[in-house]
């Protein structure tokens, strides 16, 4: 019986399908992610630092939200509580500034819509100095 020898091939691995696939889940990655903004509003504690005064225009906004949603806007009350309404009485009051600071004061028993809508009407507006105030726990504000 004569056996017949075999030529040895080198094993050769095709990676052509391997890199189709890495490539497919790159691409469907890519596409599933989403970029939008995290942060649209940024929001902070305020800090003592010095802002340049206008005699026009305040040199911040203050918009104070009661327990039961009224809103006044530097000690002056707001008809109502629709973005509407906050959005012309920012208006008014900061023109077309929005590098000043707004400091956004609620009531802890504030529902918590008051203070969204009030948010967004700032981030829609362009303001990205906004300040919440809170209270330390000692009786004193930040």
């Amino acid at each position: 019986m004569k056996l017949q020898n075999h030529i040895k091939e080198d094993p050769n691995v095709d990676l052509t399908s391997l890199i189709d696939v890495i490539f497919l889940l790159l691409i469907f990655f890519m596409v599933s992610t989403t970029f939008d903004k995290q942060a649209l509003l940024k929001v902070n504690l305020p800090e003592a630092s010095e802002v340049e005064e206008s005699e026009e225009m305040p040199d911040t906004l203050e918009l104070v939200i009661d327990a039961e949603g009224r809103m006044f806007l530097n000690d002056q009350r707001l008809v109502d509580s629709e973005a509407r309404t906050i959005r012309a009485a920012i208006e008014q009051e900061a023109g077309t500034q929005r590098d000043i600071p707004l400091i956004l004061r609620a009531d802890r028993e504030t529902p918590h819509h008051f203070v969204v809508t009030s948010m967004d009407v700032a981030a829609q507006l362009g303001f990205s100095n906004l300040s919440i105030a809170t209270d330390r726990g000692d009786g004193l504000e930040q």
